[in-house]
């Protein structure tokens, strides 16, 4: 599909409404890091679905008053996040022409903290896309829409923060065009296929560690940014393309060793392509490499399968099946990682398929 199939109709009937909606995070596992103009993606990604840490959005709209936009993050009124959003609504007036034809009031509540290296503009943006696409049924006459709901939710969703594209479905979701993938696309994101996935991938916790709860010292916006004159970034995109073969192969056959060693790749490469960019940063803090060096030796030591990815971030996302040996894990987490934390902070979450 382009993005002329995503236009919306000129044949609606505005009236007041209030619509709630809610999105989950995601965590990469081949990672994003890199974009072109109308954040299409460098290269394709491919993530897990969380289930606990989402956004929760209430909107309200206010027909025939002058476009604007006030926003609330847990009762509390931000008057930049609500510029960010109207100029969000103007970009996409082209597939929601009733967009700038009223008012709004948008309240939205995270379970998760604020800047604990969860994705909240991710789940932010897909809880705010499934939103309008609500208010969108609500006022079209064209139904027709109603086959491609989801899709253009996810697509409305990469126009504010293009890993939000993928905490519309669950499971494991691809972004970016792929041969690897069928259907796969750089303006929305698609299931990755359930049925060629090994059950043991389908039950996985995700922990993370809250080891820096404040803001990054450098945006993910800027970030993605920083690749556009890096001297590996080439080599990056091509890198991370190249994944997609080895990842299928694990992914149908159950190889959780390689799948280890494949995420844990991932992570540090999107940190190394940080640290070797310009102006270089450092994001890892002393205890994210604790842990990680704790990570290693706890599975040489006992062959279980607990391993990490990381964000453009200090906090570290501790990955590991949901099986006989879950307890055992828990427990190291808890008494051997768990102090390297700021506060004592842990997310527990899982993947939700």
């Amino acid at each position: 599909m382009t993005n002329k199939d995503f236009f919306g109709s000129e044949n609606f009937q505005l009236s007041t409404q209030k619509v709630e909606n809610s999105c989950p995070s995601n965590i990469a596992l081949i990672k994003y890091w890199g974009k072109y103009e109308n954040q299409i993606p460098a290269n394709p990604s491919i993530s897990y679905t969380l289930n606990a840490c989402r956004t929760l959005t209430e909107m309200q709209f206010f027909p025939d008053q002058e476009f604007s936009v006030s926003t609330f993050l847990a009762g509390k009124e931000e008057k930049n996040f609500a510029s960010k959003i109207e100029k969000y609504f103007k970009s996409i007036e082209i597939y929601l022409p009733w967009i700038l034809k009223g008012s709004y009031k948008i309240s939205t509540v995270n379970t998760f903290p604020h800047s604990s290296g969860i994705a909240s503009s991710a789940s932010g943006f897909g809880a705010l896309a499934k939103c309008l696409m609500d208010l969108d049924l609500l006022f079209s006459s064209d139904n027709r829409q109603l086959t491609t709901n989801n899709q253009k939710a996810s697509f409305l969703a990469r126009l504010g923060s293009g890993s939000a594209c993928r905490s519309l479905y669950n499971g494991l979701v691809v972004w970016g065009e792929t041969p690897v993938v069928e259907g796969s696309s750089d303006l929305y994101a698609v299931k990755y296929p359930d049925k060629e996935i090994h059950p043991i991938f389908k039950n996985f916790k995700d922990w993370v560690l809250l080891i820096h709860e404040g803001e990054k010292s450098v945006s993910s916006t800027v970030g993605h940014g920083l690749m556009k004159n890096h001297p590996y970034s080439e080599q990056r995109f091509q890198e991370a393309k190249d994944q997609f073969v080895p990842m299928k192969d694990i992914l149908k056959n159950g190889y959780l060793e390689k799948f280890i060693t494949l995420v844990e790749h991932e992570a540090l490469t999107l940190h190394a392509m940080m640290m070797m960019s310009e102006p270089a940063f450092i994001l890892m803090k002393t205890g994210t490499l604790e842990v990680i060096n704790k990570i290693w030796a706890f599975r040489k030591e006992t062959n279980l399968s607990l391993f990490f990815t990381l964000d453009a971030g200090a906090n570290v996302h501790l990955l590991f099946p949901n099986d006989n040996d879950c307890a055992k894990i828990e427990n190291f987490i808890m008494t051997e990682l768990l102090p390297f934390t700021k506060k004592g902070g842990v997310m527990q979450d899982e993947m939700r398929f």
